[in-house]
Protein backbone atom coordinates (compact mmCIF):
# COMPACT_ATOMS: atom_id res chain seq x y z
CA UNK A 1 0.00 0.00 0.00
CA UNK A 2 0.84 3.29 -0.56
CA UNK A 3 2.24 5.81 1.81
CA UNK A 4 -0.40 8.55 2.52
CA UNK A 5 0.92 12.08 1.10
CA UNK A 6 1.98 14.60 4.03
CA UNK A 7 2.99 18.14 2.42
CA UNK A 8 4.42 21.15 5.44
CA UNK A 9 4.23 24.72 4.55
CA UNK A 10 7.33 26.10 7.02
CA UNK A 11 7.51 29.45 7.28
CA UNK A 12 8.98 31.94 9.48
CA UNK A 13 7.04 34.44 11.64
CA UNK A 14 9.30 37.21 11.26
CA UNK A 15 6.65 39.02 9.45
CA UNK A 16 3.43 38.51 7.67
CA UNK A 17 2.44 35.67 5.25
CA UNK A 18 3.78 37.24 1.74
CA UNK A 19 2.25 36.13 -1.54
CA UNK A 20 5.42 34.12 -2.09
CA UNK A 21 4.77 31.79 0.66
CA UNK A 22 1.04 31.67 -0.02
CA UNK A 23 1.90 30.23 -3.14
CA UNK A 24 4.14 27.73 -1.56
CA UNK A 25 1.24 26.83 0.90
CA UNK A 26 -1.23 26.72 -2.02
CA UNK A 27 1.31 24.36 -4.12
CA UNK A 28 1.56 22.29 -0.49
CA UNK A 29 -2.28 22.34 0.12
CA UNK A 30 -3.32 21.54 -3.30
CA UNK A 31 -1.24 18.47 -4.04
CA UNK A 32 -2.13 16.96 -0.43
CA UNK A 33 -5.75 17.19 -1.80
CA UNK A 34 -5.01 15.92 -5.44
CA UNK A 35 -3.21 12.69 -3.88
CA UNK A 36 -5.72 12.49 -0.47
CA UNK A 37 -3.20 13.56 1.93
CA UNK A 38 -2.90 16.42 4.41
CA UNK A 39 -1.03 19.51 4.52
CA UNK A 40 0.90 20.10 7.89
CA UNK A 41 1.85 23.74 9.05
CA UNK A 42 5.25 23.94 11.14
CA UNK A 43 5.98 27.05 12.35
CA UNK A 44 10.04 27.60 11.95
CA UNK A 45 10.33 30.35 14.90
CA UNK A 46 13.98 29.49 16.03
CA UNK A 47 15.25 32.98 14.94
CA UNK A 48 13.86 34.06 18.69
CA UNK A 49 14.71 37.56 17.94
CA UNK A 50 12.71 38.16 14.95
CA UNK A 51 9.56 36.32 15.34
CA UNK A 52 6.87 37.39 17.11
CA UNK A 53 3.73 35.95 18.10
CA UNK A 54 1.89 38.91 15.99
CA UNK A 55 3.42 37.20 13.06
CA UNK A 56 2.31 33.88 13.44
CA UNK A 57 -1.24 34.75 14.15
CA UNK A 58 -0.95 36.74 10.47
CA UNK A 59 0.92 33.58 9.40
CA UNK A 60 -2.62 31.45 10.31
CA UNK A 61 -5.28 33.81 9.71
CA UNK A 62 -3.60 34.02 6.32
CA UNK A 63 -3.89 31.26 5.75
CA UNK A 64 -7.41 30.36 7.35
CA UNK A 65 -8.75 33.30 5.01
CA UNK A 66 -7.35 32.07 1.65
CA UNK A 67 -8.73 28.52 2.20
CA UNK A 68 -5.61 26.53 3.08
CA UNK A 69 -6.11 26.02 7.00
CA UNK A 70 -3.06 22.93 7.44
CA UNK A 71 -4.96 19.92 8.62
CA UNK A 72 -3.32 19.65 11.90
CA UNK A 73 -2.54 21.75 14.75
CA UNK A 74 0.82 24.39 14.02
CA UNK A 75 4.04 22.53 15.37
CA UNK A 76 6.60 25.02 16.31
CA UNK A 77 10.26 24.39 15.54
CA UNK A 78 11.71 25.66 18.84
CA UNK A 79 9.51 24.16 21.40
CA UNK A 80 10.90 20.94 19.64
CA UNK A 81 14.88 21.49 20.61
CA UNK A 82 15.36 18.98 23.04
CA UNK A 83 13.96 16.53 20.30
CA UNK A 84 16.68 17.90 17.67
CA UNK A 85 19.59 17.77 21.00
CA UNK A 86 18.71 14.06 21.36
CA UNK A 87 18.85 13.52 17.70
CA UNK A 88 22.55 14.85 17.90
CA UNK A 89 23.36 12.48 20.72
CA UNK A 90 22.33 9.79 18.24
CA UNK A 91 24.63 11.20 15.30
CA UNK A 92 27.73 10.97 18.03
CA UNK A 93 27.16 7.55 19.12
CA UNK A 94 27.01 6.10 15.77
CA UNK A 95 30.26 8.18 14.67
CA UNK A 96 28.08 10.42 11.94
CA UNK A 97 29.07 13.34 13.84
CA UNK A 98 31.92 15.12 15.75
CA UNK A 99 32.52 17.64 18.53
CA UNK A 100 34.76 20.54 16.74
CA UNK A 101 36.89 22.97 18.97
CA UNK A 102 37.92 25.09 16.66
CA UNK A 103 38.31 28.58 17.61
CA UNK A 104 36.49 32.03 16.12
CA UNK A 105 39.49 33.22 14.89
CA UNK A 106 40.77 29.46 13.79
CA UNK A 107 37.53 29.80 11.49
CA UNK A 108 38.31 32.78 10.81
CA UNK A 109 41.75 32.54 9.31
CA UNK A 110 40.05 29.49 7.49
CA UNK A 111 38.04 32.34 5.70
CA UNK A 112 40.85 34.49 5.15
CA UNK A 113 42.67 31.92 3.77
CA UNK A 114 39.68 30.81 1.17
CA UNK A 115 39.33 34.51 0.10
CA UNK A 116 43.06 34.43 -0.75
CA UNK A 117 42.96 31.61 -2.63
CA UNK A 118 39.62 32.12 -4.45
CA UNK A 119 37.52 29.27 -3.51
CA UNK A 120 34.28 29.32 -1.51
CA UNK A 121 34.75 29.02 2.39
CA UNK A 122 34.58 25.38 4.05
CA UNK A 123 35.87 24.04 7.22
CA UNK A 124 39.12 22.27 6.71
CA UNK A 125 37.94 19.02 9.26
CA UNK A 126 40.49 19.53 11.64
CA UNK A 127 38.90 18.37 14.47
CA UNK A 128 37.36 15.05 12.23
CA UNK A 129 39.28 12.58 13.37
CA UNK A 130 41.31 14.35 16.83
CA UNK A 131 40.84 12.81 20.36
CA UNK A 132 38.27 15.21 22.24
CA UNK A 133 40.96 15.05 25.04
CA UNK A 134 43.16 17.04 23.31
CA UNK A 135 40.39 19.68 23.40
CA UNK A 136 41.66 23.34 24.61
CA UNK A 137 40.25 23.95 28.60
CA UNK A 138 36.99 26.09 28.72
CA UNK A 139 36.25 25.93 24.87
CA UNK A 140 32.26 24.54 24.31
CA UNK A 141 32.37 22.79 20.87
CA UNK A 142 30.25 22.57 17.91
CA UNK A 143 28.44 19.26 16.61
CA UNK A 144 29.35 19.07 12.98
CA UNK A 145 28.35 16.09 10.54
CA UNK A 146 30.83 14.10 9.58
CA UNK A 147 30.24 14.44 5.81
CA UNK A 148 31.35 12.08 3.02
CA UNK A 149 34.40 13.34 1.71
CA UNK A 150 34.52 12.09 -1.95
CA UNK A 151 31.68 11.48 -5.03
CA UNK A 152 28.37 12.99 -5.36
CA UNK A 153 24.87 13.41 -3.13
CA UNK A 154 22.39 13.39 -5.89
CA UNK A 155 19.04 15.51 -5.36
CA UNK A 156 15.76 14.29 -8.26
CA UNK A 157 13.92 17.41 -7.89
CA UNK A 158 10.69 17.27 -9.31
CA UNK A 159 10.31 20.38 -10.62
CA UNK A 160 14.70 21.23 -11.04
CA UNK A 161 14.98 17.75 -12.53
CA UNK A 162 18.22 16.02 -10.91
CA UNK A 163 20.85 17.95 -8.94
CA UNK A 164 24.29 16.77 -8.36
CA UNK A 165 26.33 18.42 -5.26
CA UNK A 166 29.67 17.49 -5.36
CA UNK A 167 30.19 16.40 -1.55
CA UNK A 168 33.67 18.37 -1.33
CA UNK A 169 31.10 21.34 -1.81
CA UNK A 170 29.44 20.03 1.56
CA UNK A 171 31.58 19.83 3.97
CA UNK A 172 31.42 19.39 7.72
CA UNK A 173 28.61 21.79 8.34
CA UNK A 174 26.94 22.63 11.59
CA UNK A 175 24.31 20.78 13.68
CA UNK A 176 24.42 22.02 16.98
CA UNK A 177 25.79 25.17 17.86
CA UNK A 178 27.99 25.84 20.70
CA UNK A 179 25.53 27.12 23.55
CA UNK A 180 23.28 23.84 22.61
CA UNK A 181 20.63 25.22 20.10
CA UNK A 182 20.06 23.11 16.80
CA UNK A 183 20.68 24.87 13.45
CA UNK A 184 18.09 25.21 10.84
CA UNK A 185 19.14 22.78 8.57
CA UNK A 186 19.33 19.51 11.31
CA UNK A 187 15.91 21.42 12.68
CA UNK A 188 14.14 20.81 9.23
CA UNK A 189 15.40 17.45 8.67
CA UNK A 190 13.76 15.96 11.94
CA UNK A 191 11.11 17.70 11.83
CA UNK A 192 9.89 17.17 8.80
CA UNK A 193 11.04 13.22 9.40
CA UNK A 194 8.94 13.40 12.57
CA UNK A 195 5.79 15.13 11.13
CA UNK A 196 5.83 12.33 8.34
CA UNK A 197 6.59 14.75 5.23
CA UNK A 198 6.29 12.46 2.68
CA UNK A 199 6.92 15.84 0.08
CA UNK A 200 8.57 18.78 0.20
CA UNK A 201 7.43 21.71 -1.46
CA UNK A 202 9.36 24.75 -1.22
CA UNK A 203 11.01 28.04 -2.99
CA UNK A 204 13.87 27.43 -4.89
CA UNK A 205 15.60 29.25 -2.78
CA UNK A 206 16.33 26.43 -0.66
CA UNK A 207 17.65 24.27 -3.22
CA UNK A 208 21.27 24.75 -2.12
CA UNK A 209 19.88 23.21 1.60
CA UNK A 210 18.73 19.99 -0.31
CA UNK A 211 22.00 18.43 -0.58
CA UNK A 212 23.20 19.04 2.92
CA UNK A 213 19.56 18.08 4.16
CA UNK A 214 19.89 14.60 2.56
CA UNK A 215 23.48 13.92 3.60
CA UNK A 216 20.87 14.48 6.93
CA UNK A 217 18.83 12.23 6.26
CA UNK A 218 21.69 9.46 5.15
CA UNK A 219 23.20 9.47 8.77
CA UNK A 220 20.10 8.91 10.23
CA UNK A 221 19.09 6.41 8.16
CA UNK A 222 15.73 7.88 7.14
CA UNK A 223 14.19 8.02 4.05
CA UNK A 224 14.18 11.15 2.41
CA UNK A 225 11.22 13.04 1.56
CA UNK A 226 10.29 13.75 -2.33
CA UNK A 227 11.78 17.07 -3.15
CA UNK A 228 10.02 19.72 -5.78
CA UNK A 229 11.77 23.29 -5.59
CA UNK A 230 9.40 25.94 -6.95
CA UNK A 231 10.79 29.05 -8.82
CA UNK A 232 10.69 32.12 -7.13
CA UNK A 233 7.71 35.07 -8.52
CA UNK A 234 9.01 37.90 -10.06
CA UNK A 235 7.36 41.11 -11.22
CA UNK A 236 5.43 42.16 -14.38
CA UNK A 237 9.23 43.34 -15.52
CA UNK A 238 11.13 40.40 -14.89
CA UNK A 239 12.86 41.71 -11.30
CA UNK A 240 12.52 40.65 -7.88
CA UNK A 241 9.31 40.76 -6.68
CA UNK A 242 9.36 43.58 -4.96
CA UNK A 243 6.28 45.69 -2.88
CA UNK A 244 5.87 47.79 -6.28
CA UNK A 245 5.53 44.53 -8.28
CA UNK A 246 2.89 43.08 -5.23
CA UNK A 247 5.14 41.51 -2.65
CA UNK A 248 3.07 42.13 0.30
CA UNK A 249 1.35 40.73 2.71
CA UNK A 250 -1.91 38.69 2.33
CA UNK A 251 -3.83 40.95 4.90
CA UNK A 252 -3.03 43.50 2.32
CA UNK A 253 -4.95 41.95 -0.24
CA UNK A 254 -7.48 41.46 2.07
CA UNK A 255 -7.77 45.08 2.49
CA UNK A 256 -7.77 45.81 -0.99
CA UNK A 257 -10.79 43.52 -1.55
CA UNK A 258 -9.23 40.58 -3.56
CA UNK A 259 -11.55 37.26 -3.01
CA UNK A 260 -9.87 34.02 -1.84
CA UNK A 261 -10.89 32.03 -4.79
CA UNK A 262 -9.67 34.92 -7.32
CA UNK A 263 -5.96 34.93 -5.29
CA UNK A 264 -5.46 31.10 -5.39
CA UNK A 265 -6.68 31.17 -9.23
CA UNK A 266 -4.38 33.33 -9.78
CA UNK A 267 -1.12 31.77 -7.61
CA UNK A 268 -1.86 28.48 -9.28
CA UNK A 269 -1.26 29.94 -12.45
CA UNK A 270 2.20 31.67 -11.62
CA UNK A 271 4.37 28.55 -12.32
CA UNK A 272 2.05 25.87 -12.75
CA UNK A 273 -0.78 25.51 -15.83
CA UNK A 274 -3.57 23.42 -17.35
CA UNK A 275 -3.49 23.60 -20.87
CA UNK A 276 -4.91 27.00 -21.89
CA UNK A 277 -7.48 27.99 -18.89
CA UNK A 278 -7.17 31.07 -17.27
CA UNK A 279 -10.15 30.86 -14.86
CA UNK A 280 -9.90 27.57 -12.55
CA UNK A 281 -11.82 26.20 -9.86
CA UNK A 282 -10.72 24.92 -6.39
CA UNK A 283 -11.89 21.81 -7.35
CA UNK A 284 -10.51 21.85 -11.27
CA UNK A 285 -7.12 22.56 -9.36
CA UNK A 286 -7.29 20.07 -6.91
CA UNK A 287 -8.10 17.24 -10.00
CA UNK A 288 -5.91 18.79 -12.16
CA UNK A 289 -2.77 19.48 -9.81
CA UNK A 290 0.67 17.95 -9.83
CA UNK A 291 4.44 19.03 -9.35
CA UNK A 292 5.68 17.30 -12.30
CA UNK A 293 3.87 20.32 -14.33
CA UNK A 294 5.23 22.88 -12.34
CA UNK A 295 7.19 25.34 -14.57
CA UNK A 296 11.14 25.81 -13.92
CA UNK A 297 11.20 29.69 -15.32
CA UNK A 298 10.06 32.74 -12.64
CA UNK A 299 6.34 33.37 -12.92
CA UNK A 300 6.08 36.73 -13.38
CA UNK A 301 3.24 38.70 -11.31
CA UNK A 302 0.68 41.33 -12.77
CA UNK A 303 -1.24 43.42 -10.96
CA UNK A 304 -3.42 44.61 -14.20
CA UNK A 305 -4.22 40.39 -14.56
CA UNK A 306 -4.87 39.63 -10.97
CA UNK A 307 -7.35 42.53 -10.88
CA UNK A 308 -9.40 41.36 -13.81
CA UNK A 309 -9.34 38.19 -12.91
CA UNK A 310 -10.83 39.02 -9.21
CA UNK A 311 -13.49 41.01 -11.41
CA UNK A 312 -14.52 37.97 -12.99
CA UNK A 313 -14.95 35.98 -9.56
CA UNK A 314 -17.00 38.35 -8.25
CA UNK A 315 -19.42 38.28 -11.45
CA UNK A 316 -19.31 34.69 -10.88
CA UNK A 317 -20.11 34.49 -7.12
CA UNK A 318 -23.50 33.75 -6.09
CA UNK A 319 -25.22 37.20 -4.82
CA UNK A 320 -26.33 36.09 -1.69
CA UNK A 321 -22.37 34.59 -0.65
CA UNK A 322 -21.33 37.90 -2.21
CA UNK A 323 -23.67 39.90 0.78
CA UNK A 324 -22.41 37.73 3.28
CA UNK A 325 -18.85 37.96 1.97
CA UNK A 326 -19.05 41.65 2.05
CA UNK A 327 -20.71 42.11 6.00
CA UNK A 328 -17.47 39.62 6.98
CA UNK A 329 -14.83 41.77 5.28
CA UNK A 330 -16.21 45.31 5.59
CA UNK A 331 -13.89 44.96 9.03
CA UNK A 332 -10.88 45.09 7.45
CA UNK A 333 -11.93 47.23 4.23
CA UNK A 334 -10.86 50.70 3.94
CA UNK A 335 -14.34 51.76 3.19
CA UNK A 336 -16.31 49.24 5.24
CA UNK A 337 -17.81 52.00 7.06
CA UNK A 338 -20.63 52.80 4.34
CA UNK A 339 -21.66 49.03 5.08
CA UNK A 340 -22.38 49.92 8.99
CA UNK A 341 -24.08 52.99 8.60
CA UNK A 342 -27.24 51.41 9.29
CA UNK A 343 -28.98 48.35 10.98
CA UNK A 344 -27.34 45.34 9.42
CA UNK A 345 -30.91 43.68 8.38
CA UNK A 346 -31.65 46.83 6.38
CA UNK A 347 -27.91 46.83 4.99
CA UNK A 348 -28.22 43.27 4.01
CA UNK A 349 -31.67 43.47 2.37
CA UNK A 350 -30.47 46.65 0.47
CA UNK A 351 -27.13 44.85 -1.13
CA UNK A 352 -29.04 41.78 -1.83
CA UNK A 353 -31.52 43.73 -3.81
CA UNK A 354 -28.79 46.09 -5.32
CA UNK A 355 -26.61 42.98 -5.81
CA UNK A 356 -27.04 41.66 -9.71
CA UNK A 357 -26.92 44.85 -10.91
CA UNK A 358 -23.94 46.29 -8.65
CA UNK A 359 -21.23 43.30 -9.28
CA UNK A 360 -21.30 43.95 -13.16
CA UNK A 361 -18.84 46.61 -12.79
CA UNK A 362 -16.34 45.77 -9.85
CA UNK A 363 -13.11 44.79 -9.70
CA UNK A 364 -12.64 44.56 -6.20
CA UNK A 365 -14.65 44.82 -3.25
CA UNK A 366 -13.23 47.86 -2.58
CA UNK A 367 -15.87 49.06 -5.56
CA UNK A 368 -18.46 47.07 -5.01
CA UNK A 369 -18.84 48.48 -1.17
CA UNK A 370 -18.28 52.00 -2.60
CA UNK A 371 -20.73 51.19 -5.48
CA UNK A 372 -23.14 50.51 -2.63
CA UNK A 373 -22.92 54.24 -1.36
CA UNK A 374 -25.50 55.75 -2.37
CA UNK A 375 -27.85 52.69 -1.02
CA UNK A 376 -27.40 54.19 2.26
CA UNK A 377 -26.18 57.91 1.97
CA UNK A 378 -28.44 60.69 3.36
CA UNK A 379 -30.13 63.53 2.24
CA UNK A 380 -29.50 65.58 0.50
CA UNK A 381 -27.02 64.00 -1.30
CA UNK A 382 -23.51 64.57 -1.93
CA UNK A 383 -22.78 65.65 -5.78
CA UNK A 384 -20.12 64.30 -7.75
CA UNK A 385 -18.41 67.43 -10.13
CA UNK A 386 -19.73 65.63 -12.86
CA UNK A 387 -23.05 64.71 -11.55
CA UNK A 388 -23.71 67.95 -10.92
CA UNK A 389 -22.78 69.21 -14.18
CA UNK A 390 -25.47 67.11 -15.15
CA UNK A 391 -28.35 68.46 -13.35
CA UNK A 392 -27.09 72.23 -13.73
CA UNK A 393 -27.33 71.81 -17.14
CA UNK A 394 -31.13 71.15 -17.53
CA UNK A 395 -31.10 68.10 -15.83
CA UNK A 396 -32.93 69.34 -12.48
CA UNK A 397 -35.98 70.29 -15.34
CA UNK A 398 -35.90 67.00 -16.23
CA UNK A 399 -36.02 65.88 -12.60
CA UNK A 400 -38.78 67.72 -12.25
CA UNK A 401 -40.80 66.84 -14.91
CA UNK A 402 -40.78 63.08 -14.68
CA UNK A 403 -41.43 62.83 -10.81
CA UNK A 404 -44.87 63.68 -11.68
CA UNK A 405 -44.98 60.83 -13.72
CA UNK A 406 -43.40 58.68 -11.19
CA UNK A 407 -46.28 59.53 -8.41
CA UNK A 408 -48.98 57.67 -10.34
CA UNK A 409 -46.68 54.94 -11.44
CA UNK A 410 -46.70 51.22 -10.07
CA UNK A 411 -43.14 51.56 -8.30
CA UNK A 412 -41.40 47.86 -10.71
CA UNK A 413 -38.60 48.54 -12.30
CA UNK A 414 -40.20 47.43 -15.57
CA UNK A 415 -43.27 50.27 -14.95
CA UNK A 416 -41.05 52.78 -13.97
CA UNK A 417 -38.85 52.37 -17.76
CA UNK A 418 -42.22 52.61 -19.30
CA UNK A 419 -42.59 55.77 -17.63
CA UNK A 420 -39.88 56.85 -18.74
CA UNK A 421 -39.43 55.63 -22.02
CA UNK A 422 -43.14 57.28 -22.77
CA UNK A 423 -41.88 60.85 -21.64
CA UNK A 424 -38.54 60.80 -23.30
CA UNK A 425 -40.24 60.15 -26.52
CA UNK A 426 -43.07 62.72 -25.92
CA UNK A 427 -40.15 65.40 -25.50
CA UNK A 428 -38.25 64.16 -28.29
CA UNK A 429 -34.70 63.27 -25.94
CA UNK A 430 -32.69 60.45 -26.23
CA UNK A 431 -33.44 57.73 -23.72
CA UNK A 432 -29.57 58.63 -22.34
CA UNK A 433 -30.74 62.09 -21.56
CA UNK A 434 -33.61 61.46 -19.47
CA UNK A 435 -31.40 59.02 -17.40
CA UNK A 436 -28.57 60.42 -16.71
CA UNK A 437 -30.20 63.38 -14.82
CA UNK A 438 -32.11 60.61 -12.96
CA UNK A 439 -28.89 59.00 -11.99
CA UNK A 440 -27.16 61.87 -11.16
CA UNK A 441 -30.26 63.13 -8.59
CA UNK A 442 -30.62 59.43 -7.15
CA UNK A 443 -27.25 58.68 -6.47
CA UNK A 444 -25.07 61.71 -6.62
CA UNK A 445 -22.68 59.81 -9.42
CA UNK A 446 -22.77 59.29 -13.23
CA UNK A 447 -21.99 55.60 -12.72
CA UNK A 448 -24.19 53.16 -10.99
CA UNK A 449 -26.48 49.59 -11.60
CA UNK A 450 -29.28 50.74 -14.09
CA UNK A 451 -31.50 53.69 -13.08
CA UNK A 452 -34.60 51.55 -12.98
CA UNK A 453 -33.55 49.34 -10.68
CA UNK A 454 -31.98 52.31 -8.33
CA UNK A 455 -35.66 53.20 -8.47
CA UNK A 456 -36.58 49.92 -7.69
CA UNK A 457 -34.31 49.00 -4.85
CA UNK A 458 -34.27 53.03 -3.07
CA UNK A 459 -38.43 52.22 -3.22
CA UNK A 460 -40.84 54.87 -3.81
CA UNK A 461 -40.47 57.11 -0.87
CA UNK A 462 -36.62 57.88 -1.15
CA UNK A 463 -36.52 58.09 -4.35
CA UNK A 464 -39.48 60.30 -4.36
CA UNK A 465 -37.35 62.30 -1.91
CA UNK A 466 -33.87 62.48 -3.38
CA UNK A 467 -35.86 63.54 -7.09
CA UNK A 468 -37.38 66.20 -5.07
CA UNK A 469 -34.32 67.76 -3.52
CA UNK A 470 -32.85 67.91 -7.04
CA UNK A 471 -35.35 69.03 -9.10
CA UNK A 472 -36.14 72.76 -9.79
Amino acid sequence: MAQAVVTRFAPSPTGFLHIGGARTALFNWLYARAKGGKMLLRIEDTDRERSTEPAVQAIIEGLEWMGLAADEPPVSQFERAERHREVVEQLLEAGQAYRCYASQAELEEMRERARAEKRPPRYDGRWRDRDPSEAPAGVKPVIRLRAPLEGETIVDDKVQGQIRFPNKDLDDFVLLRSDGNPTYMLAVVIDDHDMGVTHIIRGDDHLTNAGRQTLIYRALGWDVPVMAHIPLIHGSDGAKLSKRHGALGIEAYRSMGYLPVALRNYLVRLGWSHGDEEIISTEDMIAWFDVDEINKGAARFDFAKFEALNGHWIRRTDDADLVEMLMTERDFLPNGAILKSHPDAEIRAKLSAAMPGLKERAKTLVELTESTAYLFASRPLPLEEKAAAILDDGGRDIVAAIMTRFEAANWTAEDLEVVVRDYAEAEGLKLGKVAQPLRAALTGRTTSPGVFDVLAVLGRDESLGRLSDQAN
